[in-house]
């Protein structure tokens, strides 16, 4: 395979198959990869200008019933701290966040069943009655058709439910039986289906993954076709059975934004704080490669350092307003601007634009 071949298919994405994926990935060099970033970085500045949209995470509890071999918060990992946030908390941390500036609230919590369908509901139409201009996404795992559905009838906005891997295998090799990888791929198609803006992701470098894996991944993104995807690397976390494997690397985090960007040049992709994790301008290399979002977290101090999804997580510390400044410097410093708006895919906008003419 030449090297000119496979700067080629960068810019057929569009139509590549499994094996042409999986070549990518496997030679993938330096060279290689600056180019798919520059390529990347001008297609997002064609369809987002220079914007980079924040997103304001409230992570409102870290109890959960599944026990995934990879993650921090897993029901049988005893070190974790647990916590709840009242509606009054979560309430609370949107003002704050919206007095800041941000404009979309990210509910992010493991499947904790004290939240019952009711709850989610009364949430999510208590955040839409407060900030009526702002977007709500959700990000609480698998549920019914029907819970989704009301989901979405009391003003949910977006949903964000990460397949984790294409590979059915692989996704056993993740997850214990009691999970499915078939109910967690209906999850996302029955999102897409009630009109959710919906996310999908990976994780990239976790134990057993191989590049066709990768390679299924991608083409099970250009299949679901997700107004947002999010991907990071893999990274160890205390307590779990995965606690002593290697971590993902920065390299082919970087390269496989910038490909997702190519092949989905309209999507929602974050610099997501694992990048940040794993080196400290993880970042700003990600806005470079081709992402277009940040999500900063609007949680209470005294409750971030125990969403320990895995070890070493940033950003634990700081003040949302001291967190925001330094987004801001962060993204200025790669020419790109923070966006104060709900920062919808563009796609959903000309949906919508084309109803309201019609």
């Amino acid at each position: 395979m030449t090297h000119n071949h496979l700067i080629d298919r960068l810019s057929q994405t569009h139509h590549l198959s499994l094996d042409e994926f999986t070549d990518l990935l496997v030679h993938r060099d330096e060279s290689l990869q600056t180019y798919a970033a520059g390529l990347a970085a001008e297609t997002v500045e064609r369809h987002y200008g220079k914007k980079v949209f924040i997103r304001g995470l409230i992570e409102f509890t870290n109890i959960c019933k599944n026990d995934c071999y990879y993650c921090g918060i897993r029901a049988s990992n005893s070190n974790a701290q647990r916590y709840r946030l009242s509606e009054e908390q979560i309430l609370a941390c949107a003002q704050n966040g919206y007095e800041l500036g941000f404009r979309t609230f990210v509910l992010q919590g493991g499947e904790d069943p004290y939240y019952t369908d009711d709850k989610i509901c009364q949430l999510v139409q208590q955040l839409k009655r407060n900030h009526p201009d702002c977007a709500v996404t959700l990000s609480i795992g698998e549920k019914t058709k029907e819970s989704y559905r009301r989901y979405r009838k009391a003003g949910a906005d977006r949903y964000l439910l990460r397949h984790e891997t294409a590979t059915p295998a692989h996704y056993h090799h993740l997850h214990p039986q009691t999970m499915s990888a078939e109910n967690r791929y209906d999850c996302l198609r029955s999102l897409k289906e009630l009109g959710f803006q919906t996310g999908a992701g990976f994780m990239v470098g976790s134990p057993g993954q191989t590049p066709e894996d990768l390679a299924r991944d991608l083409l099970f993104l250009r299949e679901l076709q997700p107004e947002m995807v999010g991907i990071g690397p893999f990274i160890p976390a205390a307590g779990t059975p995965f606690a002593q494997e290697k971590a993902g690397t920065l390299d082919e985090t970087l390269f496989l934004l910038s490909i997702i960007r190519l092949m989905m040049p309209e999507v929602l992709l974050p610099a997501t704080t694992a990048l940040g994790t794993i080196d400290p301008r993880g970042r700003e290399k990600g806005l470079l490669a081709g992402a277009n979002v940040v999500m900063p977290n609007l949680s209470p101090k005294s409750v971030r350092n125990k969403y320990q999804l895995y070890d070493n997580k940033i950003c634990t510390g700081e003040e949302a307003a001291e967190c925001i400044v330094c987004l801001t410097k962060r993204i200025e410093s790669v020419g790109r601007e923070l966006a104060v708006d709900r920062g919808d895919n563009v796609r959903y906008t000309k949906q919508k634009e084309d109803q309201y003419c019609v």
